[in-house]
This record gives structure tokens, sequence and C-alpha cells, in this order.
């Protein structure tokens, strides 16, 4: 995660250092939180002594007056409560309450809960390995990450998790969620999950273990010269991933380019910005994160780098589990005129939070919306998502189905013979879209 230093006026310290992301979903297996690359907006930051302005005063005085009403009912709570509680858990829980109810991604992140944010993007996992967010309110599976015991159980995106080894999750944060689907590698958990067009909710056994994800998978011509790509996730590794496969894809007569960002949920952003920017014109806008305003001046990411291909004809596939740092690669891709993108609306994930470290070991961070992201034409995404240019639309049976026909592709040794034979005939009707499109614009070319 990259570091950004800022000044951090405090009656305890003078610095601290914030790391600014975008949390596509909070992963279980796989952060979704993206990391800002250009600089964030200064929190608490203040040049000389503190002001002593009238309303300065009052706002602390409110402050003040608020905390001691808060040490108070801690007192009463640590007293009276049916069960002991330590000083330490309860104000554990009047901090998740404090930031929880501002919106679903901003969190208290207690010491176990900031190392998983901090571990989730080198790409390396252990658990079930699904993505989730939270969708109306509800726990809802962004992506199941494919050669996983979430995937093998049959997870699909859009799947609301109703309860969690019999515990409901109406109500449960996002961050306790994760704690439960995370284990021990050999442990199971039962997910209980809603599906689309099914009338009774099902359980579903899973048995946890460790993940390692490559972040580029299943690289290869398809026909004539139109090169196929897929990113699972945009992990710190994917940028160099990529640029690997398109190098290998160019010795092999790449002349148009497939890039795959089905059920992608997201990760770090300098990864999308680095992706993003190896197809447009140095300079060309990808990004643009806007603060409250008065607060932090809006921030413009824009292409970089010395691979720029702004020739080949690009097309982009999305669906529901394509968020966040997704979005925005396939955001600047078609605004800057450079692709066109094929499939299904993608999740919608398009808030800024920033993980600050607190106390002077770290030992514990809060994450906080602290803005929303654009794409080059001023489109904001949150909750709305990005339409396709091209609606191709398929089942959840047939994306299943897709989903493992395309594992076979890259992965043969996973199935035996009678699966294989089961599997031959699957087409992806996304995929061939896109082929003959490009094949289409090469010729007009």
């Amino acid at each position: 995660m990259p570091e950004m230093k800022r000044k951090h006026n405090s009656r305890i310290r003078s610095s601290s250092i914030i790391h600014n992301t975008v949390c596509a979903a909070f992963a279980v297996t796989a952060v979704a939180c993206v990391a800002m690359a250009a600089n964030p907006p200064v929190l608490l930051a203040q040049a000389g002594p503190p002001s002593t302005s009238p309303a300065i005063t009052n706002d602390r005085d409110v402050i003040y007056e608020q905390v001691s009403l808060l040490a108070e009912i801690a007192m009463h709570i640590k007293r009276y409560y049916v069960t002991e509680k330590s000083y330490k858990e309860i104000m554990a829980g009047a901090l998740h309450g404090m930031l929880q109810n501002l919106d679903p991604h901003s969190d208290f992140l207690e010491e176990e809960a900031y190392k998983n944010v901090q571990e989730d993007t080198s790409g390396k996992f252990s658990g079930i390995g699904v993505h989730i967010g939270m969708r109306e309110g509800v726990l809802t599976v962004i992506a199941p990450i494919e050669d996983t015991p979430a995937f093998r159980a049959g997870l699909q995106s859009g799947d609301r998790i109703l309860a969690i080894d019999g515990e409901k999750t109406l109500n449960l944060p996002l961050n306790e969620a994760v704690k439960k689907l995370r284990g021990q590698r050999g442990t199971k958990v039962t997910v209980t999950i809603a599906r689309q067009n099914e009338d009774e909710p099902r359980d579903v056994v899973i048995i946890r273990d460790d993940i390692e994800v490559p972040s580029v998978k299943g690289a290869r011509m398809i026909e004539d010269g139109v090169a196929y790509v897929r990113i699972t996730q945009f992990s710190a590794p994917a940028p160099e991933a990529l640029q690997e496969a398109l190098d290998k894809l160019a010795q092999q007569g790449m002349n148009a380019l497939v890039l795959d960002l089905r059920q992608n949920p997201g990760g770090l952003l300098k990864a999308a910005i680095e992706t993003a920017q190896k197809f447009l014109k140095p300079g060309d806008l990808i990004v643009t994160t806007r603060g409250r305003e008065g607060v932090s001046p809006p921030i413009e990411s824009r292409a970089g780098g010395s691979y720029h291909n702004t020739d080949i004809p690009i097309a982009v596939l999305i669906n529901g589990g394509s968020a966040s740092a997704s979005e925005i690669v396939a955001g600047a891709l078609r605004d800057n005129k450079r692709a066109v993108l094929i499939g299904e609306t993608t999740f919608g994930k398009g808030s800024v939070q920033s993980v600050i470290p607190l106390r002077p070991d770290g030992q514990a961070a809060i994450r906080i919306t602290t803005a929303l992201y654009y794409t080059p034409s001023g489109r904001q995404i949150h909750d709305k998502g990005i339409e396709p240019d091209i609606p191709v639309y398929v089942t959840p049976q047939e994306w299943q189905r897709i989903q493992m026909r395309r594992t076979h592709i890259e992965n043969p040794a996973l199935f035996n013979e009678e699966e294989k034979k089961s599997l031959a005939d699957v087409v992806d009707p996304q995929l061939q879209r896109a082929v003959d499109l490009l094949k289409a614009l090469r010729t007009i070319r």
C-alpha cells in the first residue's frame, strides 16, 4: 500500500502516515481497498499555533462535553451491565458504532483487522476466497475468487449472505463478517445465502484454505491476432504481470485485445492507474477524486509511464462483479475512447476511504470515507455502476458454466475427462461478442 506522509496536528503526536484507500468492498480473502496514487487531502493539518477563534473554541467545548458523556456512560456499563465488560471492549464498541454510523465502509480497525487490510493488497490470503461488500444494507457477495473454496462451493456474485454459522448477518458490521469468514486452513464455515430467482435460502458449507491469487490469468491468442488477458484483481503485482503478458502477446502478433475485468472486485488504485495508462496517451485523465467541498481540492490522476499502446482496438468485459478499481479502468478507457465495454452493469463502488493509523505503535486505525471518484467525463458511479456500451446478459447458471469452462482452459489439470467433455460445448457470449466486434473494428481501421 503506498504511503503518503502528511503533517497531522495532535495533542499527543505531531505527525502520522495517512494511507488513502478506496475500498472496493472489504474482502474476506482479498482487500478491495484502493490506495490513492495522487496526494491525499491534508487531514487535520494546521499551520502555526492552534486557532482560538470563537467557532473553534465552541467546537472544542462541545466535543469535550460529549467525550465526558461517553466516559460517564462507559463507567455505568462497566458497573451495571449484566455481564462483565472491560473498558477496552466498551470503548472499542463505541468507536465501531461511531464510524459505522457514517456509512457501511467506515470503521474502527483493531489490530487484527488492520493487519488484514495491510496483508490483503499483497495477493496472498487465507479464508474461503470471496470478496464481500454491503449492498442496500445487506451483506453481499461481490465476487468469488476462482480456484478457491467459495468458488468450488458455487457462491456467485450477487448472493446475499443471510447468516454465518447460524448467526444472522442483519446489522452485522462488515468487519465482523470478515472475521467470521476468515479462519485456519481445514476449518469449515456454513454460509446461508439467498440467491436471485430462488424461493428459499440455502446453506453452503465451505472448508477454508490458504489462497494465493495470480492477478493476471489466461493470457493467450484467441484467433487471428485477437489477444485475451484477464485481470482477477488489482493487487500490487498486477501492472508488471500485465506488461509481461502484453509483451509476449505482441511477439505472437497481437493486433486487438480483449481485457476481461468480469468478477474483478478492485484492488489498489495505483495498480488500476498503471494499468489504464498503458492504453492511453500521456497526460490523459484517468480518474478524479472529490472530497468535501471547501475541505480538500479535487485530485486528478493522469496517464504517465513509458508504455503507451494507443493503436490496437480494445474491448473490455464487465459485469456485476466488476467493482471499484475495475470501474476506474473501464471508465477511463471508455471515456478516452480507447475501448468498448461489453457485458453487464458494474457493481457501483466509487467511494474513497482513508486508512489512518492510530497510536504511536500503529496497532490500530480508522477507515473513513473522504471522497468519491469520477470517471474522466465527470460521471460519478457510486451506487450506480457503469453500463456497458454493448449489453450482453447471461443467467447465473450460464455464468457458472462459463467460469468453469474458463478455469478449464487455464488449468486443465483440475478437471477429469468426464468434466472436460461436459464443458466442451460451453459458449461465452460476452467474449464472443467482443471478438466479433474487434474483428470488425480492425477491418474498418
